[in-house]
């Protein structure tokens, strides 16, 4: 492998999702709050644990959120953020 540990690694998504983040978030997001569930808190659950019992199955979320990635989802929560500064 070779690589030292002081060195920086370059990580690298593929752009070559066909499916819309965007809109998968915005869908989760609506059915967390429509079932009472705080979003922010509940996504960050999944994102650090992986666990999909984070997000509610009302509206098919659970199962929307885990058509991505969690590299996927964090690159497009970060992007949105930096776009927003």
């Amino acid at each position: 492998m070779g690589q030292k540990m002081d060195e920086t690694v370059k990580f690298k998504v593929d752009k070559e999702i066909d499916i819309d983040v965007r809109t998968i978030l915005k869908e989760v997001c609506t059915a967390l709050e429509e079932k009472g569930y705080n979003p922010i808190n509940q996504i960050v659950g999944y994102l650090l644990s992986g666990d999909p019992a984070y997000i509610t199955s009302h509206n098919n979320a659970r199962n929307l959120i885990r058509k991505l990635e969690r590299d996927e989802l964090l690159e497009e929560l970060l992007k949105s953020y930096i776009e927003t500064k």
